[in-house]
């Protein structure tokens, strides 16, 4: 009998406590590399490393070409300039070699995300989300907001 009772006081002042999340983080879908040269990095990935790769896909609203390294547990996304005004071409003239550009994480609900993580004080790069590279919602966080680290989140 008392397990039961403290069992119902428990559930009861959790839900009154803490509120139902709107959204929920999900998994690591992918790590962004930037490089200035895509088919050399393709090559290093397929040809020394052995891994499965996607075909070059150009994504000119967000002004890039992106190749995706399958693992297994994740990806890994090779990005290269396209078009004039791309925000990797900025980031390749910072690191000519290239690196680690953006983390990209899952949720469940990108607009009750959005909506959260504002009113929390993170700063989303764009005011809605944008398609993205697998046809799905994405927006970015920004990185002076996330620990220095510029995190993508995307519709599952």
């Amino acid at each position: 009998m008392i397990g039961l009772h403290a069992m119902l006081l428990r559930r009861s002042f959790t839900s009154k406590a803490i509120p139902e999340a709107l959204w929920k983080l999900g998994k690591l879908n992918h790590i962004a590399i930037a490089t200035p040269d895509l088919a050399k990095s393709a090559s290093l990935y397929k040809n020394i490393l052995g891994a499965d790769i996607s075909e070059p896909q150009p994504l000119p609203d967000h002004g890039v070409t992106t190749i995706f390294v399958n693992l297994g547990n994740t990806k890994l996304e090779l990005l290269h300039p396209l078009g004039e005004k791309s925000p990797i071409q900025g980031f390749l003239d910072k690191n000519k070699s290239g690196g680690l550009h953006h983390i990209c994480i899952e949720v469940d609900n990108i607009q009750n995300a959005m909506k959260e993580v504002k009113a929390k004080g993170i700063r989303c790069l764009t005011e809605e989300p944008r398609i993205g590279a697998h046809n799905k919602p994405v927006v970015f966080l920004h990185p002076k907001d996330c620990s220095g680290v510029l995190v993508e989140l995307e519709q599952s």
